[in-house]
Parts: C-alpha cells; sequence; structure tokens
C-alpha cells in the first residue's frame, strides 16, 4: 500500500470510529504497529488526529463528499464561472483544482483550445469528451470522497509542471488568508500555487470572513478573486486594499 494511501486509510478510519487503537488500525491496512505510530505522528502534526495512549482521537473536519457539496450555493457558483471563462484566452495551459466551483468552469471551456492539468476526476470526466480540450490528469492517491488525487505523487506531478493561471477554490478566506478545510488537501495545492504564474480564486461570498482548519497561504499570493454579487461593500474594499483584482459575478 504506497504511503499516502495508508495514511489516508487510516484517517478514514478514525475519522469513522472517532477512535481507533494501535490494534485495529495495523490489522485493518495490514501495516506494523510501528509504522502506524509512525503514521499517526505525522497526523497529529497536520492536526486531523490527537495521539492516546494505545490509539488516536479523530480531531479534524471531514472531507465533504464532492456531491454534497456541487449543490451549495449552485447558482452562485455558475455564475462566477462564467466570469471566470471570460478571463480565460484560447490555446493557454491552465490548472484547476478539485473543487466545485472549478468544476462549473470545465463545462464552459469548450471551444477554447486549453491545456487542462487537474488533479480532479470530475473534471476529467467532463472534459474528456472535449475533441479540443487537452486534459492532463495529476497522479496521486484518489480520496474516494472527493475523486482528487492528493499527496507526493501528486505533488511531484505538479513539480514538472507550469501552467499560465491556475483557477482555485477554497473553505474559507481571511485577511490572514486562504484556507481550506482539512490538512490532507493543503500541500497538493500549495504546490500548485508554486506552478502558475497567476492564481484566480473562486468562492462564493459566504466563505469570505471564515476560516477553516488549515492556512493555504497569505492573499499577497492571490492576483484575482471572482465572487458573486452578495459580497459585502466592507469585502470588497479588503480586497481591493490588498492590491488584487476582483471580478464580482452578475
Amino acid at each position: 500500500m504506497l504511503l499516502d494511501q495508508r495514511r489516508m486509510g487510516i484517517l478514514e478510519i478514525i475519522e469513522r470510529k472517532g477512535f481507533a487503537s494501535l490494534c485495529e488500525l495495523a490489522s485493518e491496512v495490514d501495516a506494523s504497529q510501528s509504522t502506524i505510530r509512525r503514521d499517526l505522528e505525522h497526523l497529529e502534526k497536520s492536526g486531523q488526529v490527537r495521539r492516546t495512549r494505545g490509539g488516536a482521537a479523530y480531531i479534524g473536519e471531514s472531507l465533504t463528499g464532492f456531491e454534497e457539496r456541487r449543490h451549495l450555493a449552485a447558482d452562485e457558483k455558475h455564475a462566477i464561472a462564467k466570469a471566470v471563462v471570460q478571463l480565460i484566452s484560447p490555446q493557454e495551459t491552465i490548472i484547476l483544482d478539485g473543487g466545485t466551483t472549478t468544476l462549473e468552469v470545465a463545462k464552459l471551456l469548450s471551444g477554447l483550445g486549453l491545456q487542462v492539468v487537474t488533479n480532479s476526476l470530475p473534471v476529467v470526466n467532463h472534459l474528456v469528451g472535449s475533441s479540443d480540450t487537452e486534459v492532463v490528469f495529476l497522479g496521486g492517491y484518489l480520496y474516494p470522497k472527493t475523486g482528487v488525487a492528493l499527496g507526493e505523487l501528486t505533488i511531484e506531478s505538479l513539480k514538472r509542471v507550469h501552467a499560465r493561471r491556475l483557477i482555485m477554490s477554497v473553505g474559507g478566506i481571511t485577511e490572514e488568508g486562504l484556507f481550506n478545510t482539512n490538512s490532507l488537501l493543503a500541500e497538493t495545492e500549495r504546490q500548485m500555487m508554486e506552478s502558475a504564474d497567476e492564481i484566480i480564486v473562486v468562492t462564493d461570498s459566504s466563505k469570505l470572513g471564515h476560516s477553516e482548519l488549515v492556512c493555504l497561504g497569505p492573499l499577497s499570493k492571490v492576483d484575482r478573486i471572482v465572487v458573486d454579487k452578495k459580497i459585502s461593500n466592507e469585502w470588497r474594499q479588503k480586497i481591493v486594499d490588498q492590491g488584487i483584482e476582483l471580478t464580482i459575478a452578475q
């Protein structure tokens, strides 16, 4: 079993049960207890579990299933996607992350002749039928709840990629920076940010002013934010004050 696959399997077991012993984990993922201890140490550092005597308890936030998330703020996501596509030029190379808003963007890319790099199986499944779109799917461990490839293999693949733009979603935005709901996503998304000339964050306005478990980086890394028209005047000003281009989808 791959390292990332084993650790994510351990996390899923602890999340499901709330607490799992070393013996249970070793049996379910077919690894030694000493290996499990090292994996738990890694997961504890990432803020997902707390090690206890003989096992570990879950303290993180779960990755909500893709189908559950895609129906939230659906109208806002569609409007944001339409606004984003207006910013993309034909023949570009872009990176799309595994968010539900970026899937809406993918649905509107036909005819642009793009090269699309993504770690999202839902995005790939949609684009594979487009004759004028070249798709590069990043390898790695495929997280079953979301259909997103994560981990060391994905990061190594991203290091060999360079794109004109990254279009990425987030779990929250505050003046301190960008946040996501699960630490398993963080390293992969940070590498995506390093692999693109321009970073475009797509978000519905409900995420503004809210932090999540993991900080992805400061707002200063973002070139443009595309948001729905429900954004408050206060947040319009905060984004502009940061020197970030703001596009409000109508």
